[in-house]
């Protein structure tokens, strides 16, 4: 798959692009916070969130088509809980996990992906388990579009296909899941910012504050089986 290439550079030789994944991921992870629960993560990045979630005692799995990506990981994990493979066709048994978390993923997926990841999410999933996560809010995927300088072929610069607000993402849920909770979300990366990048983080911080969606927002996502 060409979201292949793209996802095995950043989770690898680019994986500092993920330096600011640190709040959003924890805030997640801190929606698994009951007792012994089985968590899957789909979409490893550089590791933040299984690390994370091993600092808290999570029971933790994680599944992403990078082997070089689950190789590194693997060590901390084992090999039964960090697998290769793809959120469409998920490498684990039916009603296996209490939580399943998928953040910054959704978006990269094609229509009959997507609508396959939704249906093998829910596969497996316990009953009363939850599905997890977060997507760019409202993103205009047109704005990120950028031009290779050796084939003239355009591609969105971290791969994304979809773009999602409130409406489209319940829309997306509902075909399988029920109790769906939507919320735009402000996760600030305050310790890599430069003075100017704080001065914007600022004012986009206030604007939230007051319900002013402004861009570089995420909407988190919560569904129940």
């Amino acid at each position: 798959m060409e979201q292949d290439k793209i996802w095995d550079y950043f989770q690898n030789d680019g994986a500092d692009s993920f330096d600011g994944s640190y709040n959003r991921l924890n805030f997640l992870i801190n929606n698994c916070r009951e007792n012994n629960v089985k968590v899957l993560n789909i979409g490893i990045g550089n590791a933040t969130l299984e690390n994370i979630a091993l600092n808290k005692n999570i029971d933790i799995y994680t599944l992403d088509p990078s082997e070089k990506a689950i190789l590194n990981i693997q060590e901390r994990l084992g090999e039964g809980r960090a697998k290769v493979g793809y959120s469409q066709k998920i490498p684990f048994e039916d009603n296996f996990f209490d939580v399943v978390i998928m953040s910054e993923v959704l978006e990269h997926l094609e229509d009959n992906t997507l609508l396959a990841t939704i249906e093998d999410v829910y596969r497996v999933l316990k009953k009363d388990g939850k599905f997890i996560g977060t997507v760019p809010y409202a993103e205009n995927l047109v704005e990120q579009l950028v031009i290779c300088p050796k084939c003239g072929e355009q591609f969105h610069r971290w791969g994304h296909v979809q773009s999602f607000n409130e409406k489209s993402l319940n829309s997306l849920l509902k075909r399988k899941f029920t109790q769906i909770y939507l919320k735009p979300k402000l996760f600030t990366n305050w310790k890599g910012l430069n003075n100017k990048g704080k001065t914007v983080a600022v004012i986009n911080n206030i604007a939230y504050m007051f319900g002013i969606k402004k861009s570089g927002l995420n909407l988190f996502f919560e569904a129940r089986k």
